[in-house]
């Protein structure tokens, strides 16, 4: 499945790798590895989920539960003239699976 900018699908599982500090360092998706370029700025912020509209309850020691963790890098394929694409990340509060929310 390769997702084309103009169709972007969302909520496809991907792998991210992370450096020691936190930073993404690459990201697999459909079997191919995309590095994220070091050079260019990354964008990192959180949102807050809706929690009153999609839960009852929480348990006392869930964790958080309403932090959505988002990240917008640069990233490109190891070819040496491989274009760099833009790749919004987006995990849910509570998730291990990174989300890809768009590539343009």
């Amino acid at each position: 499945m390769t997702l084309a900018p103009e169709s972007p699908t969302t909520g496809h599982a991907v792998d991210v790798r992370f450096s020691p500090d936190g930073t993404p360092l690459a990201i697999r998706h459909d079997g191919r590895i995309w590095m994220v370029d070091p050079d260019v700025h990354t964008v990192h912020w959180f949102t807050r989920d809706a929690w009153w509209e999609t839960r009852a309850r929480a348990a006392i020691g869930t964790g958080d539960l309403v932090s959505i963790e988002h990240w917008q890098v640069q990233a490109k394929l190891p070819s040496a003239n491989a274009e760099l694409r833009t790749f919004m990340l987006r995990r849910e509060p509570l998730a291990t699976a990174w989300q890809l929310e768009s590539i343009s």
